[in-house]
């Protein structure tokens, strides 16, 4: 068994050798046809899977996996307990499904294994129909990007909600399918409510560029440190989500509530590629203007909540999609004879930005 203390490594080494294996198909048209067969579909199915069982059967470590120690304090204590159906706790399905699992005396490591598997075979089968003929390498970017780790173990219950979250923009085609697991994803985390509002708002406005100047303008507000919708949104969120909003500019956070820069820089390279598709390459699409304009919008609430205690995962609800906004231009239409070769740079500059956080800013 790995240790806790290389979890985080060894799933990066193999991601890193994964994302080499399958970029280096993106060098010709005919490499790309060959990476989109039945056969490699399939193997990044069985790359899914194998990942599901590797995150869900990690060490029982509460160093590393941080919040492993509290789910695992709570289970112990309703472990075998009678459970009635709770319809007034904060996640519905989550908490319930929780109980339930406990109630039945199930090891936690299967909870554990269950949450992973959601997470990591919902966003295969986004990325199966999103990319059809891509799919192995939007999944393997999936797998580089800069939160999936954290959030897939960590902030586990973000995490899946998350991911059931990328089916319901998947089958944005399908609105009656689209809103299942919309409310799916809400019914395992609360903190899905911010995407399931920009869902719906950008279902009726669809211009792109309205969301270029709404996340331009929020970025401008952010610089100038003006905290008034911070405040509003905390005023109309549940206790937890005003927890996350509400602020006290005290010794221990007084290095986390400040301006970001990092990940500023993080965020807008989706957008800075986004507003050349749309208006230097002219790249349009109802699905592209609809995966962009969820990010610019819940990526601006961000920046206008920039300043809360836990930034990271205010940003998280827009960061979920940053993989797949950020490869969907290259793989959507032919617009240029270089677009392979900067989407294969983009891809390792995405791995990149991985390692450098994980090994050498951290």
């Amino acid at each position: 068994m790995i240790e806790a203390s290389l979890y985080h490594s060894v799933y990066l080494a193999i991601v890193a050798l994964l994302t080499v294996f399958v970029n280096r198909f993106y060098a010709t048209a005919a490499g790309r046809q060959r990476v989109g067969s039945v056969f490699y579909n399939r193997l990044a199915f069985l790359i899914a899977v194998l990942t599901a069982i590797f995150i869900g059967l990690r060490p029982l470590s509460g160093r590393y996996f941080v919040d492993m120690a509290g789910y695992n304090m709570v289970y112990s204590s309703l472990f075998g307990e009678p459970m009635e159906f709770d319809w007034y706790t904060t996640n519905i399905l989550f908490d319930n499904l929780f109980m339930f699992m406990a109630s039945k005396q199930i090891p936690i490591q299967f909870f554990f294994l269950l949450m992973a598997t959601l997470n990591f075979m919902c966003t295969f089968f986004a990325c199966r129909k999103l990319f059809p003929n891509d799919s192995f390498l939007a999944f393997i970017v999936f797998l580089a990007a800069f939160s999936t780790f954290s959030y897939a173990t960590n902030g586990l219950k973000a995490g899946t909600s998350a991911a059931l979250f990328l089916l319901a923009i998947a089958y944005r085609d399908k609105i009656a399918v689209a809103i299942l697991f919309v409310l799916i994803s809400y019914g395992f985390h609360h903190s899905m409510q911010l995407p399931a509002v920009a869902f719906f708002i950008v279902l009726a406005i669809r211009n792109p560029n309205i969301y270029f100047l709404v996340w331009a303008g929020s970025l401008l507000l952010s610089i100038l440190h003006v905290t008034f919708f911070q405040e509003l949104f905390a005023g109309m969120t549940d206790a937890q989500g005003a927890g996350y909003l509400n602020f006290e500019m005290t010794e221990r956070w007084a290095s986390v509530i400040r301006f970001r820069p990092d990940f500023v820089l993080y965020s807008s390279i989706p957008v800075i590629i986004g507003y050349r598709m749309v208006n230097v390459h002219r790249v349009r699409s109802k699905m592209y203007d609809f995966i962009l304009n969820m990010y610019l919008l819940t990526n601006s609430v961000w920046m206008l909540c920039m300043y809360a205690t836990f930034t990271n995962r205010i940003a998280y609800l827009s960061w979920f999609m940053y993989p797949i906004v950020l490869i969907y231009p290259f793989l959507e239409q032919k617009w240029g004879v270089n677009q392979y070769r900067i989407l294969r740079i983009i891809v390792y500059g995405h791995l990149a930005f991985t390692l450098f956080m994980q090994f050498i800013y951290y």
